[in-house]
């Protein structure tokens, strides 16, 4: 049997910027779990700093921050999802199973194309 290609869904700004992707929604979600930027960066495997500019890229284009962050100290430091973060990971799922449904039929003709896999 065939296996069908996916999609990668990428939301482009006018400016041909990425807006979001399926990064920016795994880095969110992986906040949202650890509740740090800096561990969700690592069970990422990516650096903070690419992780914070990722982040930073997000609030600069959003109405809201997409974190709430808490500087350290005795009960240590953290990073908090806010609603507008929380939204923009429901609507880029919704986006991308409504594209992978919409689209199904024309990429299992392509499946017919391909070689083996």
């Amino acid at each position: 049997m065939k296996t069908i290609p996916g999609l990668k869904l990428k939301l482009i700004l006018q400016d041909n910027a990425t807006l979001l992707g399926r990064g920016k929604i795994e880095l969110l979600k992986a906040i949202a779990k650890e509740h740090s930027l800096s561990q969700a960066a690592k069970s990422l495997g990516m650096s903070y700093r690419r992780a914070w500019l990722l982040i930073r890229e997000l609030n600069d284009s959003m109405k809201t921050p997409v974190l709430i962050t808490q500087t350290g100290g005795q009960s240590g430091g953290g990073s908090e999802l806010t609603e507008t973060a929380t939204r923009l990971i429901e609507l880029y799922e919704k986006l991308a199973a409504d594209a992978e449904l919409a689209t199904k039929a024309t990429r299992e003709q392509v499946a017919y194309l391909l070689k083996s896999n």
